[in-house]
């Protein structure tokens, strides 16, 4: 019984935690300043050839759960097809959360959207420290970075650096071809990949010191 409530906590925080990523994720798309580097793909696909951004979403992690087999080969392991579920969760999360956004009243004003990316931040660093803990599936796109780095035998971490910045040449590059202008890439672009981690350091902290006051 105890087995059976540790992985309904674990479920709830895992598919909740994926639900606030993807509320962060849309405020970064009604910003209109630019996505955080893992959704810049599915959004330049919007942007670019008018494809909802849930079913991009999908396509992508669909894509993302190929290259892990073309990468692992004999060592992927069949339970890591469970991604592709979990991208379709993700990007209905994702097609829901962008309908909210709509109804949001759009404005000019510079000031209020990067607010809403900063907003954006919190909520996408918050649902990583929600979901990641969990230790129910991964998605594809951290697949990708753990076989990358286990086949290189590299930092986790840089890898991950290096995957945001490739998804971002991408998209970049496929919205000055396809429309000349900069599309799902801007401020916030940068705004993300540059604080994202940085805020999910401080609610470590935070989460840590209300967990053991003593220790403060």
């Amino acid at each position: 019984m105890e087995k059976q409530r540790t992985l309904a906590n674990r479920l709830i925080c895992y598919f909740v935690g994926l639900f606030i990523m993807t509320i962060g994720i849309a405020l970064s798309v009604k910003s209109d300043l630019g996505v955080s580097p893992v959704s810049s793909i599915p959004y330049t696909l919007t942007v670019c050839w008018g494809v909802e951004m849930g079913k991009a979403t999908i396509l992508f992690h669909c894509v993302l759960i190929i290259i892990q087999i073309l990468i692992l080969r004999k060592n992927f392991k069949l339970k890591s097809l469970l991604q592709l579920p979990v991208g379709i969760v993700f990007g209905y999360f994702t097609t829901f959360c962008n309908s909210l956004a709509e109804k949001l009243p759009a404005t000019d004003n510079y000031f209020l959207r990067i607010v809403m990316i900063l907003i954006s931040v919190v909520l996408v660093a918050i649902g990583i420290f929600m979901y990641l803990p969990a230790d129910i599936m991964s998605l594809a796109g951290e697949g990708v970075m753990q076989a990358v780095a286990d086949t290189l035998k590299t930092e986790f971490s840089r890898i991950k650096v290096a995957f945001d910045v490739t998804m971002v040449i991408i998209s970049l590059a496929t919205c000055l071809i396809v429309m000349h202008t900069m599309g799902s890439v801007g401020i916030g672009t940068v705004i993300a990949a540059l604080l994202v981690g940085v805020v999910i350091g401080w609610i470590k902290k935070l989460w840590a010191k209300r967990s053991n006051p003593s220790r403060t």
